[in-house]
């Protein structure tokens, strides 16, 4: 061997390792971070100042005298399609990101209802996926909104009182120390979990949407201006990235603090121990988990012909 292709195989794998160390010293950095942070609120909890204040804000903040008490049972099936069309969403993204030359296309039949004046816009199988998935995640939006301000439940997810903010930084602490809140989701959900609602319904949901209907062949060209499309691509993405992040504590925080007693509330709208939620909340995840092992090509394909022509 040569000393120049020696040279080159030490350059090719010198290169190689770097990404791999990156992610080494990242994930250490953020162990180290995270401990430091735990500590940290271990030893304030314990200092006089830090018991007088988790006394004065306990984590949750009192909800309007006339908010609904419970769960409804409409939030339930409306929780699970809202989580059931995120997966997805989220699962057809990433074949469009990483997809790089789609095998089929389609094209929406000009017919019935959808006839327009202008030619139909030929796009892949995947952008199909996510932008059928797209409608069906907003229409759901939609019915869950009206229900949400119909049965005054909006309550329990829009801060009413400037004392969500200390109240949200003590539960923070309290999670951080490893003693976590006391949880009563059937009656009123803790400061940062009411913020956390609030973010995901009213920013990232409408801004996904946005940005997805601005990448989208639906956009009118006279709005092209208002919103680049360079913009909404930057923001896209990142906007998934937090839906993923919500997902993943979401689900922990629901099986780490009482499980059965929260797959209740959420699948069941029942506040006992018993076991119809968690039998509820396994049908959940088996569809999810089917619909996500669906998304093939021949599938897919199946699914786009019954509404447009499907080419190459």
């Amino acid at each position: 061997m040569s000393l120049t292709t020696k040279d080159g195989a030490r350059g090719a794998a010198k290169t190689a390792a770097n990404p791999a160390l990156k992610k080494i010293w990242i994930t250490t950095g953020v162990v180290v971070v995270l401990a430091l942070l735990v500590l940290a609120a271990r030893w304030w909890r314990g200092t006089a100042a830090g018991e007088q204040f988790i006394t004065a804000y306990p984590g949750h903040s009192a909800l309007p005298e006339h908010a609904p008490t419970g769960i409804p049972a409409w939030l339930g099936w409306q929780h699970f399609l809202n989580a059931f069309f995120m997966v997805l969403i989220i699962r057809s993204g990433w074949l469009i990101r990483t997809t790089t030359r789609p095998k089929a296309y389609w094209t929406r039949n000009n017919t019935g209802l959808f006839k327009t004046k202008t030619k139909p816009k030929k796009i892949s199988l995947e952008i199909w996926l996510h932008l059928s998935l797209d409608v069906l995640w907003i229409v759901n939006g939609v019915v869950f909104m009206v229900l949400l301000f119909a049965t005054g439940a909006w309550m329990r997810i829009v801060p009413t009182s400037w004392d969500i903010v200390p109240n949200a930084f003590s539960a923070g602490v309290q999670y951080l120390s490893l003693d976590w809140p006391s949880e009563n989701g059937w009656l009123n959900y803790n400061a940062l979990q009411v913020l956390a609602y609030f973010a995901i319904v009213f920013l990232a949901a409408p801004v996904s949407a946005i940005t997805g209907l601005r990448m989208s062949p639906a956009w009118p060209a006279k709005l092209d201006k208002a919103l680049p499309m360079e913009a909404a691509r930057k923001v896209h993405f990142p906007a998934m990235l937090f839906f993923v992040g919500f997902l993943v504590m979401h689900v922990l925080l629901v099986l780490l603090t009482g499980a059965r007693a929260n797959l209740n509330h959420m699948f069941a709208a029942r506040s006992d121990d018993g076991w119809m939620g968690v039998i509820l909340f396994a049908v959940a995840v088996a569809a999810t988990a089917g619909a996500w092992f669906a998304c093939k090509p021949v599938v897919i394909r199946a699914l786009a012909g019954m509404s447009g022509k499907i080419s190459k």
